[in-house]
């Protein structure tokens, strides 16, 4: 497939009567990993809204692989700052559960979705219940119920959030890592301007009322980076930059 593999072009939404996102475009390429970062109320979440095809824009268009998706939901994943896994349901359930509403019968939905349980560090929790996992495996699950539903695209809101700084850490590298394992391409949402940096091939920088891009960062080197990449200048200046606009 040549191109991007999600694309938006001159994006704008009107809520009762006030227009919160204004001509926004942005690309995700294949494999790549995209922040978009802004200060509260620039319009991050009801952009993922438009992307995910939950609404429609009052402007502009979306397209998935070149195809429209405008306002078409069920086409590209996303998924909330919470686990929001059912408590009722076993893990490997909660997990299938994209397949499933695909029309796919239960065994075999569980089938596929046990396959991966290995891959997403998950193996052996399949028959617990919510409850049982951590906050880090809960996440795990949460992003292979994201990626099963998806189309090799996953819209994440701020994913990282509710985790402690070590746990983070972990889910850090570990997401990375299977990002290239499965060739899963990620947009995401975040207010952590480090986690942005780190973790970022390119950052969007949404800023004012309404929101609109401000500013696309290119973050060198490319995945993955040095250990310490935190305590370099290079990472030093990124911040500086993005401080500058927000």
């Amino acid at each position: 497939m040549t191109g991007p593999v999600l694309e938006a072009r001159g994006i704008a939404k009107i809520y009762d009567g006030a227009t919160i996102i204004q001509d926004i475009s942005l690309h995700l390429e294949q494999g790549e990993l995209v922040c978009v970062l802004g200060v509260s109320g620039a319009g991050k979440t009801t952009l993922f809204h438009v992307l995910s095809g939950l609404t429609a824009p009052e402007q502009g268009n979306v397209y998935l692989g070149g195809e429209e998706i405008t306002g078409r939901p069920g086409r590209v994943s996303y998924m909330l700052q919470k686990d929001l896994l059912l408590p009722h349901k076993r893990i490997v359930d909660n997990v299938a559960l994209p397949l499933i509403l695909r029309g796919e019968k239960k065994a075999s939905a569980r089938e596929k979705a046990s396959a991966l349980f290995g891959q997403f560090g998950l193996e052996g929790t399949q028959m617990m219940y919510p409850a049982q996992l951590s906050g880090g495996m809960r996440q795990r699950a949460a992003l292979l119920r994201t990626y099963l539903g998806s189309e090799g695209v996953a819209l994440l809101d701020e994913p990282f959030s509710a985790l402690d700084a070590l746990t983070k850490r972990e889910i850090h590298k570990w997401y990375l890592q299977v990002m290239e394992k499965i060739k899963l391409s990620t947009l995401f949402i975040t207010h952590d301007i480090d986690e942005a940096i780190l973790l970022s091939d390119r950052i969007y920088i949404l800023g004012g009322k309404p929101g609109h891009m401000i500013a696309e960062l290119k973050i060198d080197p490319s995945r993955p980076r040095p250990e310490d990449f935190a305590l370099t200048h290079a990472f030093a200046d990124y911040k500086r930059e993005i401080l500058s606009y927000l």
